[in-house]
């Protein structure tokens, strides 16, 4: 780069790692926020269809009915205000402010989500092995065995899943900086902490937690 006499070296914050996405950027990450959304949209429907009163495959009899659908209602509008983040984001992340807002976001969806698929998985893998009994305290009568399976193979995976695409929405923004390398070590400590202490409570080598 040729500098005119009299200009003065410019200086860059640590902030500004975060960069703006560029302009062949922005279909990926359309693309991306779009998958993200559209899989928080598929979970937040089975969620809201035991929410109103479904109940084709469900593995056991729940103790109380309403009780079973005010949770999954709660659950249902809790995943379609997720499901509509990443697409409502879109003209926000040039943004300073709101970026690091998202960048903050992402972090914890990315953590929560991968570490609740974690912490399941292998719970559910020792209760099929028998080392572990999970309760169930909104069912009188279950199948464990469907639950497990089911559990494993439907919903931790949307959990794996979604938190994967959070952090990629992220680590896409963040682009290769710094400030990338903090947001991907500090989420993947925060997730095997988390994960070890799941599964510490799980065995009762500690007391029961209740992380997520």
């Amino acid at each position: 780069m040729i500098h005119r006499p009299g200009d003065q070296p410019v200086t860059r914050r640590a902030s500004d790692a975060v960069r703006v996405p560029r302009r062949n950027q922005p279909t990926r990450l359309v693309a991306v926020s779009l998958v993200t959304g559209g899989c928080g949209l598929v979970y937040a429907a089975y969620r809201g269809y035991y929410g109103l009163g479904g109940t084709a495959g469900m593995f056991g009899t729940p103790a109380s009915p309403a009780q079973w659908r005010a949770v999954n209602l709660a659950a249902a509008a809790m995943l379609l205000a997720v499901a509509l983040l990443p697409v409502a984001a879109l003209p926000l992340w040039p943004r300073r402010w709101p970026r690091r807002v998202l960048l903050a976001s992402c972090w914890v969806l990315a953590v929560g989500f991968v570490m609740h698929a974690l912490v399941s998985d292998i719970q559910r893998v020792l209760s099929l092995a028998g080392v572990v009994h999970l309760r169930y305290p909104f069912f009188t009568a279950i199948d464990k065995r469907a639950a497990d399976i089911q559990d494993l193979t439907f919903n931790e995976a949307w959990f794996l899943a979604e938190g994967l695409l959070w952090a990629v929405l992220a680590l896409m923004v963040l682009g290769p900086s710094p400030a990338r390398r903090w947001w991907a070590g500090t989420a993947i400590a925060a997730t095997a902490l988390l994960t070890a202490t799941g599964v510490l409570s799980t065995l009762h080598v500690i007391g029961r937690i209740i992380i997520f």
